[in-house]
C-alpha cells in the first residue's frame, strides 16, 4: 500500500464538506502512481469512483495531461509539417491554425447510435496536405461502442499491427497517424480493466479528449456532450498555456458536427491579439442545405459499405454528412475562404476520387 497515495485519496474522497480538489502537481502524481501500479488495486478503485463523484477540475485535468505527456507515446512532426497550397486570400488572422497538426479527440468508448464521420474527415484533410493524428483503443467501457480502430480495419488500414516507429513512418508519408493504446501505451491500456469493473466513466476518459500525443504545434479538436466539460477543457488547456483548441458539441461526444441540430463550436485563437481568446460559432445546417437526420449506426459491415460508397463518389445521406463535416473543417483550418467554398471543395474531393486515392496510399503505407 502506498501511504503517499492514501493521503491523496483522503483529500478527494472525504465528502462534500471536507473533501478538496487536488493541485496540478498532486493530480499528476496520483495519475502516475495509478498508471505505474504503485497504488494498490483497492486504492485505485476507491480513487476513481471518488473522483468520479467529486468531478474533476480543470487544474486536475492539467495534471493528468502532464503525466500522459511524461509517460505516453508521441509522434513527431512530418517534414514539411504542411504540404498543401497556401490560400493567399486569407490573412494570417483568418487562418490561425494553418500549418498545425490536427489532433482529433473523440470518446474512446466508441459509437452506438450514429455513424462516425471522422475517418472520412481525416482522409479529406490529409488529401489537401493537413496532417491529422487520431488516438484510441479497442472496445472500451462504459459504452463498449464501435471504436475508430475497428472502422479503420474495415477500411483496410490495421493500425494495431504497427509499432510507434512504424506509425511515425506512415505519418511522415501520408500525413495521417493513429496512436493505439494497446500497442503504444500499455500502462493506459492496462487501466481499462479498472474502467470496466467500475462501470462509470472515470476522469481519465474526460482528459483523453484533450490529450495530444504529439511533440509539434498541435490544434486539438475535441468533442463533448455537456457544457461543463467544455469549461473544464478550456481551464485545463489555459493552465498548460495551450491556445490552439476547438470544441465541438458533436455526435455522441465526438468531433462530428450534427445535421439534425445547430452545430455549437468554440475555439481559442492562438494569436495573442485576441484578449478574451475564445470565440463561439453556431452553424445551422438548414442555412446551407444540409439539414437532415443523422445516419444511424446499424452494423459495422454496413457502415464500411456506406463509407466505401462515399469514397467512390456515390450519393447518400452519409455523403451529405461527410461533405458537411469536411466543408467545415476545410474552412476552419484555413484551406478555404468561407464555409460555402469548403463545402464545394469537400464535395469535389469526395466525388472525383481524390480522397479514395488517399486511402489507397494509406493502405499501401500501412
Amino acid at each position: 500500500m502506498s501511504l503517499e497515495f492514501r493521503e491523496l485519496l483522503k483529500k478527494i474522497g472525504s465528502g462534500t464538506h471536507t473533501g478538496e480538489s487536488l493541485t496540478r502537481d498532486e493530480s499528476a502524481i496520483s495519475s502516475r502512481m495509478m498508471l505505474l501500479g504503485e497504488a494498490t488495486p483497492a486504492q485505485i478503485g476507491a480513487f476513481l469512483i471518488s473522483h468520479r463523484i467529486k468531478r474533476p477540475t480543470g487544474e486536475e485535468l492539467a495534471g493528468m495531461l502532464d503525466t500522459y505527456d511524461q509517460l505516453g507515446p508521441k509522434l513527431t512532426p512530418p517534414n514539411p509539417p504542411f504540404r498543401g497550397e497556401i490560400n493567399e486570400e486569407l490573412t494570417p488572422s483568418k487562418r490561425p491554425f494553418r500549418g498545425r497538426t490536427i489532433v482529433l479527440g473523440v470518446p474512446y468508448d466508441g459509437r452506438s447510435r450514429t455513424a462516425p464521420i471522422s475517418p472520412l474527415t481525416a482522409l479529406l484533410l490529409t488529401t489537401v496536405g493537413v496532417s491529422v493524428i487520431m488516438h484510441g483503443g479497442g472496445r472500451m467501457p462504459t459504452k463498449e461502442g464501435l471504436p475508430l480502430i475497428e472502422v479503420w480495419q474495415g477500411l483496410g488500414v490495421d493500425w494495431t499491427k504497427l509499432s510507434l516507429s512504424q506509425v511515425q513512418k506512415v505519418f511522415n508519408t501520408t500525413y495521417l497517424g493513429f496512436v493505439n493504446l494497446a500497442s503504444h501505451f500499455p500502462q493506459a491500456e492496462d487501466f481499462v480493466t479498472y474502467r470496466r469493473e467500475i462501470g462509470k466513466r472515470v476522469p481519465f476518459a474526460t482528459m483523453e479528449l484533450i490529450w495530444a500525443p504529439y511533440t509539434g504545434d498541435a490544434h486539438i479538436i475535441s468533442g463533448y456532450v455537456h457544457p461543463p466539460t467544455e469549461i473544464m477543457f478550456r481551464e485545463a488547456l489555459a493552465i498548460r498555456d495551450f491556445k490552439a483548441f476547438t470544441s465541438i458539441k458533436g455526435l455522441e461526444g465526438s468531433c462530428d458536427i450534427p445535421r439534425d441540430r445547430t452545430a455549437i463550436i468554440g475555439y481559442t485563437h492562438p494569436d495573442d491579439q485576441y484578449p478574451d481568446n475564445f470565440e463561439r460559432l453556431l452553424l445551422h445546417p438548414r442555412d446551407y442545405g444540409f439539414a437532415g437526420k443523422e445516419v444511424p449506426l446499424e452494423s459495422t459491415s454496413q457502415l464500411i459499405e456506406e463509407m466505401t460508397g462515399v469514397l467512390q463518389g456515390k450519393k447518400s445521406e452519409l455523403m451529405l454528412s461527410a461533405i458537411w463535416n469536411g466543408g467545415f473543417y476545410l474552412w476552419h483550418c484555413g484551406i478555404c475562404t468561407d464555409l460555402n467554398q469548403g463545402l464545394s471543395k469537400a464535395e469535389t474531393l469526395f466525388t472525383n476520387g481524390e480522397v479514395f486515392q488517399t486511402l489507397e496510399l494509406l493502405r499501401q503505407a500501412v
